[in-house]
């Protein structure tokens, strides 16, 4: 007998707001009515675990057709099925849980795999459509049901003849929205959103029947990491993010206690070194997609990673679409940021070859990792490694030496001095330990003469070259550490490193610079340099320079820092000035300073033309 009534909704005018607003992206639909049929199955599956039915030895699996005739798009599935009651209970009183009554019922038995909230996911399908049928027929020995509904609330219930277990969902789709009658298209959408759904995903168009499932039923994160092999670890890689550049390494979580979590997340090749690349992690709830990248669980720095992550006990909102606040999701995610930490540890240790060698991909995701995460910097803070001058790769503490450890407790200290003197030494201890100073260069190129210059005194320093992420990472490592290091870049006023003895004045060459180049600006200094070589070098302060480059990074230009001209009274040149005429002095000196600038950054138009003019003058002089 054909019955008809009213959808109950709490509010009134609910179902355009339903229609239009209940999701970000309308494409989800699919994804809430394919993963409304996968619950049906699993609900059915846990009746014949139960012993409550008899298996019919039929596929348990999820059917979708298109036929654009039609112009309907149906998912149909063969799992517990409904009543006309439950009909009724489920779909006309809107964000009903099937699942919670049914979760209910069967406690002891459990409810692993259920997550639908049938009622209010079902209705994402008006998103799309016109008008919406049902078909169902419920496990029990009870007649099938049709429902019917335009979405304009109010709908259709009476039996119908079908004969099969399950529930067909036919969704009429709106005119303006016959992309989701492409075959493409819905294929497209069951990779993105049912990829790992537990039960086979069939796909047929106009009828020509089922192919090969569309799904991996048994992904590999849910496997056992120890059945795992390094080809299958790959190819899930590249099968899942379309990436064909082989993974780095990869990270395995599988756990079921105080939460269950599995998952894998791996280091990718980066394309461009100088930059951070976000990443892709997919977030899963017992298979069913949920959406890529959510802050809640995974950490902001671990987006630059690609990877997959399922977690059953993460507490979702009716649509599935996003996360509530829980202390659970908490855990959750420093529970990820630490397996990351320990993957990375455990690589340093066991295998530090193939850690430097990764290390030119890892080196802006684990430093972007220390500045927004500081458990993560905690742990990983003693391997992060620089390469150096060499080319070799060292730790900050191989850098510049760890200090020797005090004896323990109790021990004597070999050669013990006397009382006194022991008291001279605890006073010493008490002092602030020296500051280390740490030199770096941030391009090899264009300070190359400052590197040749270190070599040549026996100096060494730290390539920090991603102009980035390192100005930030520097500046965040003395934050951490202000009693310990400072850095410096190899041009800033070196303190000494560079000199050869104190301070040495010559106002007379300092004069003949100031009156060259005719810049109130510059400050001129003169001093014995260990390099003689070199009759010139640009040094600016390193706070300054500092301050003006992030002005830069965020549009704020403080202009050029003031720069330091450093005259090499050891240079063979420097020496000869005072002996040359009034010409000459200013024509050499302004060509020193030309070279000094060269040296340090990239000249002007104006400081370029001139310093050719001057090299060209004097090879004329020299073919004279």
């Amino acid at each position: 007998m054909k019955r008809e009534g009213n959808i109950k909704i709490s509010s009134e005018n609910m179902m355009p707001i339903i229609k239009k607003w209940l999701y970000s992206d309308k494409d989800i639909f699919l994804r809430e009515i394919v993963a409304n049929g996968i619950d049906a199955i699993t609900k059915y599956k846990k009746l014949v675990d139960m012993g409550e039915v008899t298996d019919d030895g039929a596929e348990l699996c999820v059917k979708i057709s298109v036929d654009k005739d039609a112009k309907t798009l149906t998912v149909e599935d063969n799992g517990i099925g409904m009543t006309s009651d439950e009909v009724e209970n489920y779909i006309t009183q809107i964000a009903f849980s099937g699942a919670s009554d049914f979760l209910e019922k069967y406690e002891k038995a459990g409810g692993d795999g259920i997550i639908g909230h049938f009622g209010l996911g079902f209705y994402s399908a008006y998103m799309v459509s016109d008008d919406v049928e049902i078909f169902t027929k419920s496990f029990k020995d009870e007649p099938a049901v049709h429902w019917e509904s335009d979405g304009n609330s109010t709908y259709s219930i009476e039996d119908c003849d079908r004969q099969e277990r399950g529930t067909k969902i036919v969704m009429h789709i709106a005119d303006e929205e016959k992309e989701f009658l492409d075959e493409g298209t819905i294929r497209t959408l069951i990779r993105k959103y049912c990829s790992f759904m537990p039960y086979n995903i069939y796909l047929s168009y106009k009828g020509d029947g089922k192919d090969k499932p569309l799904n991996e039923t048994h992904p590999l994160y849910t496997k056992d990491p120890k059945e795992c092999t390094d080809e299958e670890y790959k190819k899930f890689y590249t099968d899942t993010f379309m990436d064909f550049n082989e993974p780095l390494f990869w990270v395995h979580l599988n756990m079921d206690y105080p939460f269950r979590l599995k998952g894998i997340l791996y280091f990718p090749k980066t394309r461009n070194k100088l930059e951070l690349e976000r990443g892709m992690v997919k977030l899963y709830c017992n298979q069913v997609f949920i959406a890529d990248n959510i802050k809640e669980v995974i950490p902001e720095f671990l987006m630059l990673l690609n990877g997959v992550i399922d977690c059953p006990d993460i507490p979702l909102n009716v649509s599935r679409s996003f996360l509530q606040n829980d202390r659970q999701v908490q855990k959750i995610s420093k529970h990820i940021t630490k397996k990351v930490a320990d993957k990375l540890i455990s690589l340093f240790k066991n295998d530090r070859a193939k850690y430097e060698e990764c290390w030119g991909d890892i080196a802006n995701f684990i430093k972007f990792g220390c500045i927004k995460d500081n458990d993560f910097y905690e742990k990983v803070k003693d391997i992060i490694i620089y390469k150096d001058l060499d080319g070799k790769y060292r730790t900050l503490n191989e850098y510049y030496g760890t200090p020797e450890e005090a004896p323990a407790e109790g021990e004597k200290a070999e050669g013990d001095k006397a009382e006194g003197e022991n008291k001279e030494a605890e006073k010493a201890e008490d002092r602030k330990p020296e500051i280390k100073t740490v030199y770096y260069v941030s391009d090899e190129l264009t300070q190359a003469q400052y590197i040749k210059m270190f070599k040549d005194a026996g100096l060494n320093a730290m390539v920090c070259d991603n102009s980035y992420i390192d100005p930030h990472f520097i500046t965040f490592l003395e934050y951490k550490s202000p009693d310990k290091v400072k850095f410096a870049r190899i041009d800033a006023d070196i303190d000494g490193a560079l000199k050869e003895g104190d301070s040495a004045e010559d106002s007379v060459i300092a004069d003949i610079f100031k009156e060259a180049i005719g810049d109130d600006k510059l400050t001129i200094k003169t001093e014995k340099l260990k390099n003689t070589a070199v009759p010139a070098i640009i040094n600016v302060n390193e706070i300054m320079r500092r301050y003006s480059e992030m002005g830069e990074i965020y549009g704020m230009s403080q202009g050029e820092p003031a720069k330091t001209l450093v005259i090499n009274l050891a240079n063979p040149i420097v020496a000869k000035l005072k002996d040359a005429d009034a010409d000459k002095q200013k024509f050499a000196a302004y060509q020193i300073y030309l070279l000094a600038l060269l040296s340090y950054k990239k000249l002007s138009n104006e400081e370029q033309t001139k310093l050719i003019e001057n090299d060209l003058a004097m090879m004329g002089d020299y073919v004279k």
